[in-house]
């Protein structure tokens, strides 16, 4: 079983991101899984500039560690996306990496998979940013085991420490959980269902123009 863990704070693995991060891993290797970690602040992913070849070819014209990432994403059972909330949003390394993801997303490239979020915050609004990611993990077509959250104040308290990485490492199993037994959630079957009905209509809409995601949806069976 195989889970990759996207980072996406400046800091890398030293900051308060990637130590809850750390823990969420833990779990997830002790769940038995297997982790790839990316640290976006050693990579490089340019922002989307909107040309169209990913939905007209299937590759993006940005040479750039996008596809690297992808690729591990293509192959991965699950995944973890790890973000500090920056003005009530992710961070812009995360940002511009969502973006990039948009072939995917139109092509319901990572259906099944399973996810969760991370998110840190200096001093609230953390949730919104949970709520963010999750959301757009479901609409790349998985299902969401959970997230979790710290303020930083959480991070320099050590009892209060111990209860955030006691819950990291319990998303971590549960993710590895729930990649192993192969779990639906019927709460999310609606609203994935819906997205992945507009993606289908968007796509065949756009099929003289966007060959390589009707063609993809064609291959799948799904038209």
């Amino acid at each position: 079983m195989k889970i990759v863990a996207i980072l996406g704070t400046p800091h890398g693995m030293k900051g308060n991101t990637g130590t809850l991060l750390s823990e969420v891993i833990l779990g997830a290797e002790k769940g038995g899984a297997a982790v790839a970690t990316f640290s976006l602040a050693s990579l490089q992913v340019r922002p989307c500039c909107a040309c169209d070849t990913c939905h007209r070819t299937g590759a993006c014209s940005i040479a750039d560690d996008q596809p690297r990432i992808k690729s591990a994403m293509q192959a991965a059972d699950g995944f973890i996306l790890a973000s500090p909330n920056y003005l009530v949003s992710v961070s812009a390394q995360m940002k511009a990496l969502m973006d990039r993801m948009c072939g995917p997303l139109h092509c319901q490239m990572f259906e099944g998979k399973y996810a969760a979020a991370v998110v840190t915050s200096g001093g609230g609004g953390g949730e919104e940013v949970e709520r963010y990611l999750l959301r757009f993990l479901r609409t790349l077509g998985c299902w969401t085991v959970g997230s979790v959250l710290a303020e930083r104040s959480q991070l320099t308290d050590p009892a209060a420490k111990a209860e955030r990485l006691k819950a990291a490492e319990g998303l971590g199993r549960r993710l590895a959980e729930a990649a192993a037994k192969k779990e639906t959630f019927p709460d999310q079957v609606q609203e994935r269902a819906a997205f992945a009905a507009r993606m289908k209509q968007l796509v065949t809409a756009m099929k003289e123009v966007w060959p390589f995601e009707y063609e993809f949806w064609k291959s799948a069976g799904r038209l």
